[in-house]
Protein backbone atom coordinates (compact mmCIF):
# COMPACT_ATOMS: atom_id res chain seq x y z
CA UNK A 1 0.00 0.00 0.00
CA UNK A 2 0.82 3.75 -0.88
CA UNK A 3 -0.17 5.17 2.09
CA UNK A 4 0.51 9.32 3.34
CA UNK A 5 -1.00 9.82 7.39
CA UNK A 6 -0.75 14.06 7.56
CA UNK A 7 -0.63 16.84 10.00
CA UNK A 8 0.39 14.18 13.04
CA UNK A 9 2.30 14.61 16.11
CA UNK A 10 4.54 11.76 15.29
CA UNK A 11 6.52 10.34 18.69
CA UNK A 12 9.56 8.75 16.91
CA UNK A 13 10.75 7.12 19.65
CA UNK A 14 14.33 7.21 17.72
CA UNK A 15 17.79 7.48 19.63
CA UNK A 16 16.92 10.93 20.36
CA UNK A 17 13.23 10.56 21.63
CA UNK A 18 11.90 13.05 18.78
CA UNK A 19 8.54 14.20 18.34
CA UNK A 20 7.82 15.44 15.04
CA UNK A 21 4.82 17.52 13.76
CA UNK A 22 4.04 16.57 10.34
CA UNK A 23 3.61 13.47 7.67
CA UNK A 24 4.45 9.93 7.25
CA UNK A 25 4.58 8.08 3.78
CA UNK A 26 4.21 4.21 3.60
CA UNK A 27 5.21 2.07 1.08
CA UNK A 28 4.30 -1.58 1.28
CA UNK A 29 5.85 -2.72 4.44
CA UNK A 30 7.98 0.20 4.83
CA UNK A 31 8.23 3.85 6.07
CA UNK A 32 9.57 6.04 3.26
CA UNK A 33 9.47 9.48 4.62
CA UNK A 34 8.56 11.46 7.84
CA UNK A 35 8.73 15.07 7.73
CA UNK A 36 6.16 18.34 7.61
CA UNK A 37 4.40 19.19 4.36
CA UNK A 38 5.42 15.73 2.10
CA UNK A 39 4.07 16.21 -1.42
CA UNK A 40 3.33 12.95 -2.15
CA UNK A 41 1.64 12.16 -5.78
CA UNK A 42 -0.55 8.86 -6.52
CA UNK A 43 -1.25 7.81 -3.46
CA UNK A 44 -3.59 4.60 -2.71
CA UNK A 45 -4.89 6.50 0.83
CA UNK A 46 -4.46 9.62 2.76
CA UNK A 47 -5.47 9.98 6.19
CA UNK A 48 -5.89 12.94 8.18
CA UNK A 49 -4.43 12.91 11.15
CA UNK A 50 -4.81 16.40 12.24
CA UNK A 51 -4.74 17.10 16.13
CA UNK A 52 -3.94 13.34 16.37
CA UNK A 53 -0.53 10.82 17.97
CA UNK A 54 0.91 8.47 16.31
CA UNK A 55 3.23 6.28 18.05
CA UNK A 56 5.27 2.76 17.43
CA UNK A 57 3.33 0.05 17.83
CA UNK A 58 3.37 -1.75 20.87
CA UNK A 59 5.51 -4.84 21.36
CA UNK A 60 3.85 -6.98 24.00
CA UNK A 61 6.92 -9.71 25.19
CA UNK A 62 5.08 -12.14 26.86
CA UNK A 63 1.25 -13.34 26.09
CA UNK A 64 -0.32 -16.86 26.16
CA UNK A 65 -3.37 -16.21 23.39
CA UNK A 66 -4.69 -19.81 24.16
CA UNK A 67 -5.45 -18.82 27.24
CA UNK A 68 -7.73 -15.29 26.07
CA UNK A 69 -10.84 -17.65 26.54
CA UNK A 70 -10.11 -18.80 29.87
CA UNK A 71 -10.52 -15.14 31.14
CA UNK A 72 -12.28 -14.41 34.41
CA UNK A 73 -12.49 -18.60 34.54
CA UNK A 74 -9.31 -18.71 37.27
CA UNK A 75 -9.61 -15.49 39.34
CA UNK A 76 -7.95 -14.84 42.58
CA UNK A 77 -5.84 -17.85 43.20
CA UNK A 78 -2.37 -18.00 43.79
CA UNK A 79 0.11 -19.52 40.92
CA UNK A 80 0.60 -22.97 41.17
CA UNK A 81 -3.11 -23.83 42.40
CA UNK A 82 -4.35 -20.99 39.57
CA UNK A 83 -2.15 -23.51 37.08
CA UNK A 84 -3.30 -27.04 38.89
CA UNK A 85 -7.20 -26.39 39.48
CA UNK A 86 -8.21 -24.52 36.40
CA UNK A 87 -4.98 -23.35 33.48
CA UNK A 88 -3.95 -26.92 32.93
CA UNK A 89 -7.42 -28.74 33.10
CA UNK A 90 -8.70 -25.98 30.77
CA UNK A 91 -5.20 -26.16 28.47
CA UNK A 92 -5.68 -30.10 28.18
CA UNK A 93 -9.31 -30.09 27.46
CA UNK A 94 -8.48 -27.40 23.82
CA UNK A 95 -9.27 -28.50 20.51
CA UNK A 96 -8.70 -27.03 17.13
CA UNK A 97 -11.30 -24.61 17.11
CA UNK A 98 -11.21 -23.31 20.18
CA UNK A 99 -7.46 -22.50 20.36
CA UNK A 100 -7.92 -21.25 16.73
CA UNK A 101 -10.66 -18.45 18.25
CA UNK A 102 -9.25 -18.11 21.69
CA UNK A 103 -6.20 -16.54 19.83
CA UNK A 104 -8.39 -14.75 17.53
CA UNK A 105 -10.35 -13.19 20.83
CA UNK A 106 -6.56 -12.16 22.19
CA UNK A 107 -5.12 -10.62 18.37
CA UNK A 108 -8.96 -8.47 18.33
CA UNK A 109 -8.21 -6.86 21.55
CA UNK A 110 -4.31 -6.68 20.91
CA UNK A 111 -4.99 -4.82 17.59
CA UNK A 112 -7.63 -2.76 19.53
CA UNK A 113 -5.49 -1.92 22.19
CA UNK A 114 -2.18 -0.25 19.38
CA UNK A 115 -0.11 -3.51 20.23
CA UNK A 116 1.43 -4.79 16.78
CA UNK A 117 3.62 -7.36 17.88
CA UNK A 118 3.81 -10.31 20.58
CA UNK A 119 5.39 -13.22 21.89
CA UNK A 120 3.36 -16.07 22.32
CA UNK A 121 3.55 -19.04 24.51
CA UNK A 122 0.94 -21.65 23.56
CA UNK A 123 -0.13 -25.02 25.10
CA UNK A 124 1.07 -28.63 23.97
CA UNK A 125 -1.72 -29.49 21.34
CA UNK A 126 -3.14 -27.89 18.50
CA UNK A 127 -0.53 -25.06 18.44
CA UNK A 128 -1.35 -24.90 13.92
CA UNK A 129 -4.75 -23.58 14.61
CA UNK A 130 -2.84 -20.64 16.58
CA UNK A 131 -0.35 -20.20 13.59
CA UNK A 132 -3.46 -19.51 11.68
CA UNK A 133 -5.00 -17.31 13.44
CA UNK A 134 -1.61 -15.37 13.74
CA UNK A 135 -1.29 -15.32 9.99
CA UNK A 136 -4.78 -14.33 9.15
CA UNK A 137 -5.16 -11.50 11.41
CA UNK A 138 -1.99 -9.71 10.48
CA UNK A 139 -0.52 -9.38 13.71
CA UNK A 140 3.32 -9.73 13.68
CA UNK A 141 4.57 -13.13 16.70
CA UNK A 142 6.77 -14.98 17.75
CA UNK A 143 5.24 -17.82 18.80
CA UNK A 144 5.96 -21.66 19.66
CA UNK A 145 4.02 -24.91 20.95
CA UNK A 146 4.45 -24.91 24.59
CA UNK A 147 7.09 -27.78 25.73
CA UNK A 148 5.62 -30.14 28.86
CA UNK A 149 7.82 -33.12 29.23
CA UNK A 150 7.86 -33.54 33.53
CA UNK A 151 5.39 -33.57 36.39
CA UNK A 152 2.62 -35.94 36.91
CA UNK A 153 0.11 -33.19 38.18
CA UNK A 154 -0.35 -32.35 34.97
CA UNK A 155 -3.40 -33.62 32.83
CA UNK A 156 -2.88 -36.37 30.72
CA UNK A 157 -3.49 -34.79 27.25
CA UNK A 158 -0.44 -31.95 28.48
CA UNK A 159 2.24 -34.74 29.25
CA UNK A 160 4.44 -35.05 26.49
CA UNK A 161 7.22 -37.52 25.96
CA UNK A 162 10.65 -35.61 25.18
CA UNK A 163 11.17 -36.46 21.62
CA UNK A 164 7.81 -35.75 20.64
CA UNK A 165 7.60 -32.33 22.03
CA UNK A 166 10.97 -31.88 20.15
CA UNK A 167 9.63 -32.68 17.28
CA UNK A 168 6.50 -30.92 17.06
CA UNK A 169 8.44 -27.92 17.76
CA UNK A 170 10.73 -28.34 15.25
CA UNK A 171 7.76 -29.46 12.49
CA UNK A 172 6.11 -26.03 13.59
CA UNK A 173 9.19 -23.73 13.19
CA UNK A 174 10.24 -25.23 10.13
CA UNK A 175 6.61 -24.34 8.49
CA UNK A 176 6.20 -20.76 10.21
CA UNK A 177 9.95 -19.17 11.02
CA UNK A 178 9.75 -16.24 8.74
CA UNK A 179 6.08 -16.81 7.29
CA UNK A 180 4.98 -13.78 5.22
CA UNK A 181 8.32 -12.20 4.77
CA UNK A 182 9.75 -12.49 8.55
CA UNK A 183 6.14 -11.11 10.14
CA UNK A 184 5.69 -14.72 11.80
CA UNK A 185 8.58 -16.02 13.68
CA UNK A 186 9.16 -19.34 15.96
CA UNK A 187 10.41 -19.15 19.32
CA UNK A 188 11.17 -22.43 21.24
CA UNK A 189 8.12 -22.72 24.28
CA UNK A 190 9.51 -25.04 27.26
CA UNK A 191 7.04 -23.54 30.08
CA UNK A 192 9.34 -23.64 33.01
CA UNK A 193 12.11 -25.32 34.66
CA UNK A 194 9.26 -27.10 36.69
CA UNK A 195 7.84 -29.18 33.91
CA UNK A 196 10.82 -29.73 31.70
CA UNK A 197 13.30 -32.73 31.73
CA UNK A 198 17.11 -31.58 31.64
CA UNK A 199 17.57 -33.44 28.78
CA UNK A 200 14.56 -31.36 26.87
CA UNK A 201 15.93 -28.04 27.92
CA UNK A 202 19.36 -29.26 26.36
CA UNK A 203 18.13 -29.72 23.75
CA UNK A 204 16.45 -26.58 23.09
CA UNK A 205 19.17 -25.01 23.86
CA UNK A 206 21.44 -26.66 20.79
CA UNK A 207 17.87 -26.49 18.64
CA UNK A 208 18.17 -21.79 19.73
CA UNK A 209 21.42 -22.07 18.06
CA UNK A 210 21.06 -24.16 15.51
CA UNK A 211 18.22 -22.47 14.00
CA UNK A 212 19.13 -19.26 15.49
CA UNK A 213 15.51 -18.66 16.97
CA UNK A 214 14.80 -17.56 20.62
CA UNK A 215 13.42 -19.00 23.20
CA UNK A 216 10.72 -18.05 25.80
CA UNK A 217 10.27 -19.39 28.74
CA UNK A 218 9.06 -18.58 32.43
CA UNK A 219 11.61 -17.96 35.28
CA UNK A 220 11.34 -16.65 38.97
CA UNK A 221 7.54 -15.63 38.95
CA UNK A 222 6.83 -17.67 42.79
CA UNK A 223 8.36 -18.46 45.46
CA UNK A 224 7.00 -22.04 45.49
CA UNK A 225 8.54 -22.86 41.85
CA UNK A 226 11.92 -21.43 42.62
CA UNK A 227 11.73 -23.78 45.74
CA UNK A 228 10.51 -27.00 43.67
CA UNK A 229 13.25 -25.77 41.27
CA UNK A 230 16.05 -25.70 44.09
CA UNK A 231 14.58 -28.97 45.88
CA UNK A 232 15.27 -31.00 41.88
CA UNK A 233 18.12 -29.14 40.74
CA UNK A 234 19.74 -28.07 43.60
CA UNK A 235 20.46 -24.52 41.93
CA UNK A 236 18.16 -21.92 41.35
CA UNK A 237 16.30 -20.91 38.40
CA UNK A 238 18.70 -18.30 36.66
CA UNK A 239 21.97 -20.48 38.06
CA UNK A 240 20.38 -23.65 36.11
CA UNK A 241 19.18 -22.24 32.93
CA UNK A 242 22.51 -20.77 32.65
CA UNK A 243 24.57 -24.26 33.80
CA UNK A 244 22.52 -25.65 30.98
CA UNK A 245 23.96 -23.17 28.32
CA UNK A 246 20.25 -20.92 27.75
CA UNK A 247 21.43 -17.67 29.03
CA UNK A 248 22.41 -15.55 26.02
CA UNK A 249 20.46 -12.95 24.31
CA UNK A 250 18.36 -15.81 22.47
CA UNK A 251 16.27 -15.70 25.97
CA UNK A 252 13.26 -14.34 27.08
CA UNK A 253 12.22 -14.67 30.77
CA UNK A 254 8.85 -13.68 31.77
CA UNK A 255 8.60 -12.05 35.37
CA UNK A 256 12.03 -12.54 37.04
CA UNK A 257 10.45 -11.31 40.23
CA UNK A 258 12.72 -13.32 42.93
CA UNK A 259 16.06 -13.22 42.05
CA UNK A 260 18.98 -13.57 44.24
CA UNK A 261 22.60 -11.34 43.44
CA UNK A 262 24.34 -14.53 40.97
CA UNK A 263 20.93 -14.67 38.95
CA UNK A 264 21.04 -10.85 38.59
CA UNK A 265 24.72 -10.70 37.60
CA UNK A 266 23.98 -13.44 34.71
CA UNK A 267 21.06 -11.71 33.24
CA UNK A 268 23.44 -8.71 33.17
CA UNK A 269 26.54 -10.48 32.12
CA UNK A 270 24.73 -12.86 29.51
CA UNK A 271 22.29 -10.30 27.94
CA UNK A 272 19.35 -12.00 28.81
CA UNK A 273 15.75 -10.33 28.29
CA UNK A 274 13.15 -9.50 30.61
CA UNK A 275 9.68 -9.38 30.11
CA UNK A 276 8.07 -7.86 32.94
CA UNK A 277 4.24 -8.61 33.60
CA UNK A 278 3.16 -6.22 36.39
CA UNK A 279 -0.62 -6.91 35.88
CA UNK A 280 -0.02 -10.58 36.20
CA UNK A 281 2.31 -10.65 38.96
CA UNK A 282 -0.03 -7.98 40.79
CA UNK A 283 -3.00 -9.95 40.13
CA UNK A 284 -1.65 -13.98 41.53
CA UNK A 285 0.00 -12.02 44.51
CA UNK A 286 3.49 -13.45 42.54
CA UNK A 287 5.21 -10.18 44.27
CA UNK A 288 6.90 -6.76 42.37
CA UNK A 289 10.17 -7.35 40.16
CA UNK A 290 12.93 -5.30 40.74
CA UNK A 291 12.12 -2.80 37.82
CA UNK A 292 14.42 -0.23 38.85
CA UNK A 293 17.61 -2.42 39.23
CA UNK A 294 17.85 -3.91 36.14
CA UNK A 295 16.75 -0.06 34.05
CA UNK A 296 20.33 0.98 36.47
CA UNK A 297 22.11 -1.92 35.29
CA UNK A 298 21.09 -1.93 31.26
CA UNK A 299 19.13 -5.20 31.41
CA UNK A 300 17.16 -5.54 28.09
CA UNK A 301 13.87 -4.90 29.88
CA UNK A 302 10.23 -5.13 28.11
CA UNK A 303 6.89 -5.32 29.00
CA UNK A 304 3.88 -7.85 28.93
CA UNK A 305 0.26 -8.56 29.50
CA UNK A 306 0.61 -12.57 30.05
CA UNK A 307 -2.49 -14.40 29.47
CA UNK A 308 -6.12 -13.12 29.91
CA UNK A 309 -6.83 -15.82 33.34
CA UNK A 310 -4.22 -13.62 35.19
CA UNK A 311 -4.46 -10.15 34.25
CA UNK A 312 -7.72 -9.98 32.87
CA UNK A 313 -6.83 -8.36 29.95
CA UNK A 314 -4.14 -7.61 27.00
CA UNK A 315 -3.59 -3.87 27.27
CA UNK A 316 -0.18 -2.25 27.22
CA UNK A 317 -1.62 1.04 28.44
CA UNK A 318 -2.57 -0.79 32.16
CA UNK A 319 0.78 -2.67 31.47
CA UNK A 320 2.89 0.81 31.52
CA UNK A 321 1.03 2.24 34.02
CA UNK A 322 0.82 -0.31 36.40
CA UNK A 323 5.26 -0.66 36.00
CA UNK A 324 5.68 2.72 36.63
CA UNK A 325 3.15 3.02 39.71
CA UNK A 326 4.23 -0.11 41.81
CA UNK A 327 7.27 1.17 42.07
CA UNK A 328 6.81 4.67 43.10
CA UNK A 329 6.11 3.85 47.12
CA UNK A 330 9.11 1.72 47.35
CA UNK A 331 11.61 3.71 45.40
CA UNK A 332 9.90 7.39 45.37
CA UNK A 333 8.25 9.30 42.41
CA UNK A 334 10.79 9.34 39.94
CA UNK A 335 11.67 5.50 39.65
CA UNK A 336 10.35 4.07 36.82
CA UNK A 337 9.44 7.64 34.62
CA UNK A 338 7.17 7.56 32.12
CA UNK A 339 9.87 7.87 29.18
CA UNK A 340 11.06 4.76 30.79
CA UNK A 341 8.09 2.93 30.66
CA UNK A 342 7.09 3.63 27.06
CA UNK A 343 10.46 2.39 25.93
CA UNK A 344 10.01 -0.80 27.28
CA UNK A 345 6.70 -0.86 25.37
CA UNK A 346 8.32 -0.05 22.11
CA UNK A 347 11.83 0.20 21.22
CA UNK A 348 12.35 -2.07 24.24
CA UNK A 349 10.10 -4.60 23.34
CA UNK A 350 11.79 -4.76 20.13
CA UNK A 351 15.18 -5.34 20.90
CA UNK A 352 13.93 -8.36 23.30
CA UNK A 353 12.93 -9.86 20.30
CA UNK A 354 16.13 -8.99 18.03
CA UNK A 355 14.12 -6.48 15.79
CA UNK A 356 15.14 -3.16 17.16
CA UNK A 357 16.52 -2.45 13.25
CA UNK A 358 12.99 -3.38 11.92
CA UNK A 359 10.55 -2.07 14.82
CA UNK A 360 10.09 -0.15 17.82
CA UNK A 361 10.23 3.09 16.27
CA UNK A 362 9.06 5.39 13.94
CA UNK A 363 11.97 5.82 11.42
CA UNK A 364 12.72 5.67 7.73
CA UNK A 365 13.60 2.17 6.38
CA UNK A 366 11.55 0.79 9.25
CA UNK A 367 8.80 -1.58 9.19
CA UNK A 368 5.16 0.45 8.82
CA UNK A 369 3.71 -0.91 12.69
CA UNK A 370 2.77 1.66 14.67
CA UNK A 371 -0.75 2.94 16.04
CA UNK A 372 -2.98 6.44 15.68
CA UNK A 373 -4.21 7.64 18.80
CA UNK A 374 -6.95 10.52 18.99
CA UNK A 375 -6.35 12.05 22.60
CA UNK A 376 -8.91 14.72 22.63
CA UNK A 377 -10.94 13.96 25.14
CA UNK A 378 -11.85 14.75 28.85
CA UNK A 379 -9.39 12.76 30.30
CA UNK A 380 -6.46 13.56 28.33
CA UNK A 381 -6.73 17.30 28.34
CA UNK A 382 -5.75 20.20 29.04
CA UNK A 383 -2.79 18.98 26.74
CA UNK A 384 -1.06 22.63 26.74
CA UNK A 385 2.42 21.86 28.46
CA UNK A 386 2.07 18.56 29.28
CA UNK A 387 4.76 16.08 28.31
CA UNK A 388 3.38 13.71 25.21
CA UNK A 389 5.02 10.67 26.85
CA UNK A 390 3.67 11.34 30.15
CA UNK A 391 0.17 11.93 28.87
CA UNK A 392 0.11 8.71 27.30
CA UNK A 393 1.37 6.70 30.20
CA UNK A 394 -0.53 8.33 32.97
CA UNK A 395 -3.59 9.39 30.84
CA UNK A 396 -4.51 8.04 27.65
CA UNK A 397 -6.51 4.08 27.48
CA UNK A 398 -6.81 1.75 25.05
CA UNK A 399 -9.77 3.04 23.86
CA UNK A 400 -8.12 5.91 22.47
CA UNK A 401 -6.69 3.73 20.10
CA UNK A 402 -8.48 4.78 16.29
CA UNK A 403 -6.20 3.10 13.82
CA UNK A 404 -3.58 -0.10 14.00
CA UNK A 405 -1.16 -0.65 10.84
CA UNK A 406 1.12 -3.38 10.61
CA UNK A 407 3.63 -4.56 8.30
CA UNK A 408 1.93 -1.54 5.90
CA UNK A 409 -1.24 -2.70 6.44
CA UNK A 410 -4.65 -1.28 7.87
CA UNK A 411 -5.87 -3.82 10.73
CA UNK A 412 -7.74 -1.68 12.28
CA UNK A 413 -9.50 1.64 10.76
CA UNK A 414 -11.65 4.32 13.09
CA UNK A 415 -11.44 1.35 15.79
CA UNK A 416 -13.44 -0.87 13.25
CA UNK A 417 -11.16 -3.90 12.53
CA UNK A 418 -10.47 -5.36 9.03
CA UNK A 419 -8.81 -8.89 9.88
CA UNK A 420 -10.85 -10.12 12.77
CA UNK A 421 -14.12 -10.93 12.18
CA UNK A 422 -15.32 -9.23 15.63
CA UNK A 423 -18.92 -10.93 16.45
CA UNK A 424 -17.65 -14.16 14.92
CA UNK A 425 -15.19 -14.70 17.26
CA UNK A 426 -17.29 -13.22 20.26
CA UNK A 427 -19.57 -15.86 19.28
CA UNK A 428 -17.33 -18.63 19.33
CA UNK A 429 -15.48 -18.04 22.23
CA UNK A 430 -18.45 -18.53 24.50
CA UNK A 431 -18.69 -21.72 22.91
CA UNK A 432 -15.69 -22.66 23.17
CA UNK A 433 -15.00 -21.87 26.70
CA UNK A 434 -18.65 -23.68 27.40
CA UNK A 435 -16.84 -26.77 25.94
CA UNK A 436 -13.98 -26.74 27.80
CA UNK A 437 -15.38 -26.32 30.48
CA UNK A 438 -17.73 -29.19 30.31
CA UNK A 439 -15.19 -31.11 29.22
CA UNK A 440 -12.75 -30.44 31.88
CA UNK A 441 -15.19 -31.03 34.68
CA UNK A 442 -14.79 -27.15 36.29
CA UNK A 443 -18.29 -26.18 37.77
CA UNK A 444 -18.48 -22.34 37.83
Amino acid sequence: MNLLIKNAEIITMNQNEEIIKGDLHIIDDKIVKIGPNLEVPLTDKVIDATGKTIIPGFVQTHIHLCQTVFRGQADDLELMDWLRNRIWPLEASHDEESIYYSAMLGIGELIQSGTTTIVDMETVNHTEYAFKAIAESGIRALSGKVMMDKGDEVPLPLQEKTEKSIRESVDLLEKWHNFDNGRIKYAFSPRFVVSCTEQLLREVQALSEHYNVMVHTHASENLGEIEIVQRETGMRNIVYLDHLGLANNRLILAHCIWLDEEEKRIIRDRGVHVSHCPGSNLKLASGIAETPYMVNENVSLSLGADGAPCNNNLDMFNEMRLAALIQKPIHGPTAMDAHTVFKMATIGGAKAVGMENEIGSIEVGKKADLAILNLNDFHTYPSYGVDPISRIVYSATRADVETTIINGEIVMEDRVLKTVNKRLVLDEANTSIKRLLDRAFIKN
